[in-house]
């Protein structure tokens, strides 16, 4: 109904969902990198406001424009540092690590500030969220440009292999000689980086440092783009791209239910059903092709018939294999 709406095909509501999306869509990338080790990011959300406001306190101390975006990033990757290191070395579950996140990079931004906005004066500062190029929005280049990056890198670079390898089966990436620790802290690393441009477009759109930006549903937005993407929320499946594409749709549906006046206290309500559909069909997904693997095995070995035990002797192979 909502493609429908005049309002909704306006090009004003058009640039909204466009510049709504952008933010949304940069959580999603960095999300996948987190979902395909087999891990997640409630993180980013507040990460938002963490990076934002530092930047805009930089920029408040006198700083350039440029320093202040420097500082942000700085300040995402420390963030998924942290994430990483504690999951990977501490060995606790990424759902509270990056809980636990949350609340502290909730926290910072209102302490630092006693709750209270930062106005940003520098003009330069607003080409990061509201300039463009050749009439297309700058942080849509920023998008595609990530997209790209990141695109290449999971389907064109053996660190992608090894990512997927992590979340498919960590035991087994591990005898094969992959270093666990470098792929799942620097997954972190890469979604405490899209957080902060996420951090530093919404500020940028808004030339004012809120602390309390980010701290609504961004988080699943960003797990539901990608699992509506079709990456899997138990490690080793899905495409960056999909998540790109996750992350338009989900915008288009937040957007499409203001546009028809649909109370904002129903939007959480349906991207949670979105989220359950997404992992009761992976689930299904897996399911399914077990049993397939499993009948392909079994046909295996029935065709063998008396060559049965020459079986035993593919051990070796499977061994120089795992070196």
């Amino acid at each position: 109904m909502s493609l429908i709406s005049v309002s909704f095909r306006s090009p004003g509501n058009l640039t909204v969902l466009l510049e709504n999306g952008v933010v949304v869509a940069f959580l999603a990338l960095g999300q996948t990198f987190v979902l395909l080790t087999g891990g997640i990011d409630l993180s980013v959300g507040s990460n938002i406001a963490l990076t934002g406001m530092l930047a805009a306190l930089t920029m408040a101390a006198g700083l350039p424009w440029w320093v202040a975006a420097i500082v942000a990033i700085l300040a995402g990757i420390a963030v998924g540092l942290f994430n990483g290191v504690v999951v990977h070395y501490v060995g606790l579950p990424p759902f509270i690590v990056t809980f636990a996140t949350f609340g502290i990079t909730a926290s910072i931004p209102k302490i630092l500030t006693n709750a209270q906005s930062v106005n940003v004066a520098d003009p330069m500062f607003a080409v990061i969220g509201r300039g463009s190029l050749a009439g297309i929005p700058t942080p849509v280049i920023l998008l595609v440009i990530a997209l790209l990056i990141f695109m290449f890198i999971l389907h064109r670079t053996p660190y992608g292999v090894h990512l997927y390898a992590v979340g498919g089966n960590k035991e087994t990436s591990r005898l094969a000689g992959i270093n666990i620790a470098r792929v799942t802290i620097s997954a972190y690393v890469v979604s405490g980086v899209c957080a902060a441009f996420g951090g530093l477009i919404t500020m940028s759109r808004l030339m004012v440092g809120y602390p309390s930006a980010g701290s609504g549903n961004e988080q699943f937005y960003s797990i539901a783009s990608a699992v509506v993407g079709g990456v899997s929320l138990f490690g080793g499946t899905g495409t960056i791209l999909g998540a790109f594409i996750g992350a338009i749709l989900i915008a288009t549906v937040s957007n499409g239910m203001n546009v028809l006046g649909v109370p904002s206290f129903w939007q959480p309500l349906v991207i949670g059903v979105i989220i359950l559909l997404g992992v009761v069909l992976d689930g299904y997904r897996r399911s399914a092709s077990a049993r397939a693997g499993g009948l392909r095995r079994i046909r295996r070995g029935t065709d063998g018939g008396p060559p049965a035990p020459a079986a035993a002797t593919a051990s070796p192979p499977s061994s120089e294999s795992t070196r």
